[in-house]
């Protein structure tokens, strides 16, 4: 069955052309527009849409209020369009910690440079959000840059996870891979751990250069433990986080004990910039066997490779489950490769990895 989707931007144009580009796939279905966000909330209760796509800014209600609404009274599903700049970035991260599941560069060039191929993402991606909508629940309300864990209200009891944590020791490095729906499930991970946190963390997260840098100070502004964005020669410390940039691959190069980051520029035919399989890769050449490496929500399999190197060493692999995942490819795909030792759900994956070390 088609998802029914809902457009919303202020400007007619940009409207008529998302819903051009959605109508030609035949799993989709444009059931109504908005001009800003207080039609979009109007829309939403009357049309009952599988998906939404918001624009930020808006007159009479911007897009993050919007969100904040639609999740509190209704929810559905909600994908985020956005300008690759600063502003654009903060604006993003704000959005996502609303409720909206995912967003995707306003210039469709960003997406790819192929214009075919863009279109096709653009639709995917939609397409994906809109099977999320009969497990979201009521977000609760609260103020954006909250440092306690984003965690949905619901009558129902959430899934727990059923974990088997080894006993301690063994363990030098925690690397974590993620894209769609990762920038809250890293938050939601990181945010609890605590300021004497004793190992060091290399996180990969599919996300465009320009927001990078705003997500690591975000994350840093929330977290207890330190997090900046990775440069070429940072060291692994314990209690820091180095987010990988946007745009540029990150491996970990030297030994156990002294190792470092080396930020290198992508090749232009990889598809992951940067991609959680390259910095696995590199991170069992410095901690065989030493590794917990988690993989979180996210759309394709990138990871599962480097997953498997680490694996054949005697790293330890975990994912997040389908429930709690935006997307579960990037994880069901170390799942149907058989290579994870523990499937967790998000809001038990922090308490399990501080167990386990």
């Amino acid at each position: 069955m088609a998802a029914r989707v809902l457009v919303v931007d202020d400007s007619g144009f940009f409207r008529r052309r998302v819903k051009e580009i959605l109508e030609e796939d035949p799993m989709l279905t444009v059931v109504g527009d908005a001009a800003n966000g207080q039609e979009a909330i109007e829309k939403a209760l009357e049309l009952k849409p599988d998906v939404i796509t918001m624009d930020i800014e808006m007159p009479v209600m911007d897009g993050i209020k919007a969100t904040q609404k639609i999740m509190a009274i209704n929810p559905i599903p909600i994908v985020m369009f956005s300008s690759l700049t600063t502003e654009g970035a903060k604006a993003t991260l704000d959005a996502l910690e609303a409720g909206a599941l995912d967003f995707l560069p306003k210039r469709f060039e960003d997406i790819s440079e192929d214009r075919e191929e863009a279109k096709k993402l653009l639709c995917k991606r939609v397409y994906a959000i809109a099977q999320k909508k009969h497990t979201l629940r009521k977000i609760v309300p609260a103020a954006i840059t909250s440092t306690a864990v984003i965690k949905p209200s619901s009558a129902t009891p959430v899934k727990r996870s059923t974990v088997t944590i080894k006993k301690s020791g063994g363990i030098d490095l925690v690397a974590i891979g993620t894209s769609t729906g990762g920038p809250l499930a890293l938050q939601n991970v990181l945010v609890n751990l605590p300021a004497d946190f004793s190992k060091p963390i290399v996180m990969i997260q599919h996300m465009p250069a320009t927001f990078t840098p705003a997500f690591a100070k975000r994350l840093d502004q929330l977290c207890k433990i330190s997090v900046k964005e990775a440069e070429d020669g940072d060291q692994l410390k314990p209690g820091l986080a180095l987010l990988a940039p946007g745009g540029k691959q990150m491996l970990v190069e030297g030994r156990a004990g002294n190792a470092v980051v080396r930020i290198i520029d992508s090749e232009p035919s990889l598809t992951y910039k940067p991609s959680v399989d390259i910095t696995f890769r590199s991170v069992n050449n410095v901690f065989p066997a030493k590794t917990l490496a988690i993989v979180l929500t996210g759309m394709g399999a990138d990871g599962r490779e480097g997953a498997r190197v680490l694996k054949a060493q005697g790293s330890e692999i975990w994912v997040q489950n389908e429930e709690s995942c935006v997307v579960y490819g990037m994880p069901a795909a170390i799942v149907d490769a058989g290579l994870a030792d523990n499937i967790l759900d998000i809001y038990d994956v922090t308490q399990a990895i501080v167990k386990r070390i």
